[in-house]
């Protein structure tokens, strides 16, 4: 069974409800009383997005999987689809739920489906500060480099993130 990092994002609809929705379809994958993790969720300004997109409500989880990493990659989908994400014609377009798989415990993944861990993970903000706040210590497969010193080290120009529920 594998430790599981998944990123959640949102800028459509009731983003709160969308984030919690997906949580709650995540938990159901893990076994019955398996640990579970969830970071505050933060509002962010749109990163490589289409002009005027609206901000995200960005968060990080993390599950107990007893599968593949192809089986979450599937699950993931099918929680998106679920959820009412369409497939849009313009790349990075707003969404009502985005489920990104961020790593699967020690494993190494690098097909035309999935890279784990996330090649953009330790770049990105929005994601190493809520994975920051529950697991400040991971070292990702083939990296020395700690979640905090990542996020310490970060050179971004995304702006700060705003705070929006600490539990939820």
């Amino acid at each position: 069974m594998a430790r599981v990092g998944i990123a959640l994002g949102s800028n459509l609809g009731d983003r709160l409800a969308n984030l919690r929705a997906a949580r709650t379809l995540l938990v159901r994958l893990a076994p019955p009383g398996a640990a579970f993790l969830q970071a505050p969720i933060y509002q962010t300004a749109p990163v490589h997005c289409p002009p005027d997109s609206p901000d995200f409500y960005n968060t990080v989880v993390e599950i107990e999987f007893d599968g593949t990493p192809d089986e979450l990659l599937a699950q993931a989908r099918q929680i998106e689809a679920a959820l009412g994400r369409t497939v849009a014609a313009a790349r990075n377009a707003p969404r009502v739920i985005d489920v990104d798989l961020l790593y699967f415990g020690a494993e190494e993944v690098a097909t035309e489906a999935l890279v784990l861990p996330h090649p953009r993970l330790a770049l990105r903000r929005f994601v190493l500060q809520p994975l920051a706040d529950i697991c400040p210590n991971l070292r990702l497969p083939g990296d020395a480099t700690s979640i905090a010193e990542h996020l310490r080290q970060l050179a971004s120009d995304e702006p700060a993130l705003a705070l929006v529920r600490a539990a939820w």
